[in-house]
Parts: structure tokens; sequence; C-alpha cells
């Protein structure tokens, strides 16, 4: 249960302001037709973070405990060095065309999470927790958590959020992390 609510909190902080979280953002703006893209974004989502848990789960099947302390501490301080850098929507083309509103938002919301603070995350704390679907599922709720209200409210919600705050509040739990495990308190 610790990985699964640890997961949540994370990813839910960590995608306050994130690329993919400015994605729902405009493609509920452009489209104004919020379940073809909350559904896209669940389903990207999900295959994307069973990958990265995928990788989590195979890196500790071949580094030793001592390595792999060593690797979650940094990059778990990494992420929360990371977590303060603001993120801003690359200049991808999203336009519908032949795929549709869930097509589009389906693909876009992939290549969009592929190397982001979120699927890094999700490697890391499969690592950490050696709690595969626990970890999986946690961070897809997390998403959806931080998604689905930009896709519903749109504009209106994403000016009134302190995401300073929030970036700061979600670095502080990554250092945190990183802490513990480089001292030895993660079970390595």
């Amino acid at each position: 249960m610790e990985a699964f609510l640890v997961s949540t909190g994370i990813v839910a902080l960590a995608e306050i302001g994130d690329k993919t979280q400015l994605l729902a953002l405009f493609l509920a703006a452009r489209w104004r037709r919020p379940w073809p893209i909350i559904l896209g974004i669940l389903a990207a989502t999900i295959v994307n973070h069973a990958l990265a848990g995928a990788v989590g789960a195979w890196l500790t099947s071949f580094i030793g405990p001592q390595a792999l302390r060593w690797i979650l501490g940094v990059s778990f301080i990494g992420m929360a060095v990371w977590m303060m850098i603001p993120d801003k929507l690359d200049d991808t083309d999203t336009g519908s065309g032949r795929f549709g509103v869930f097509g589009t938002t389906l693909i876009a919301f992939f290549l969009a999470e592929m190397g982001d603070k979120t699927q890094i995350a999700t490697v890391a704390l499969v690592a950490q927790f050696q709690a595969y679907t626990a970890v999986v599922a946690g961070t897809t709720l997390g998403m959806m958590i931080a998604n689905v209200p930009a896709v519903i409210l749109g504009d209106k919600m994403a000016h009134k959020l302190p995401v300073k705050l929030v970036h700061g509040i979600a670095a502080f739990i990554f250092a945190c992390l990183g802490v513990v495990a480089l001292m030895g308190g993660l079970g390595f």
C-alpha cells in the first residue's frame, strides 16, 4: 500500500505544470471534448508507465543492492533538482488529422512522457519498492489526478495553482527519498 500511495502522491505533485499537463490543457482548449482526451491520457499513461515499471523491475534483477542504493539515491536527488526546472510544451503538431481526438491524445501523450520526470520516477519507484503493480497503478492514478482536472477545467485552473510551491513540495519529497536511499533506509 505504501508503494501505491507514495507513487500516487509524488506523480500527482510532479505533474503539476509538467509538459504533459500543458499538453492536456492545450488539447482541451483545442477540441473541448474531454472524454476522448481523458481516455487517451489514461491509455498512454498505462502503456508508458507499464514499460517504465518493467525497466525498473529489470534493473533490480541484475544490479546489486549496494549499487542500486546509490543509483536510486542519486536519481531521486536528481529528480528533486529537475522538479525545480519549469517545463514548456514542445512545438509538436497535435492536429487531429486521421487519428481523431483520442488517437492524437494517445500518441501525443505517449511521446511526451518518453524520458519525462514521471516516467523516470516510475522506473526508480519500481526499483525502490519492488512492487511493480502498486507503483504503476499509483503513478497512473497520480497522472490522472493531475491531468483530468486540467482537461475538464482547462485554462481556468492553470493560473490558480501555486506551481512553484507544488514543485517545491515534490522536490522536497524526492530529496528525502534520495537521502533515505543513500543512508540505506530503503532496505538495500
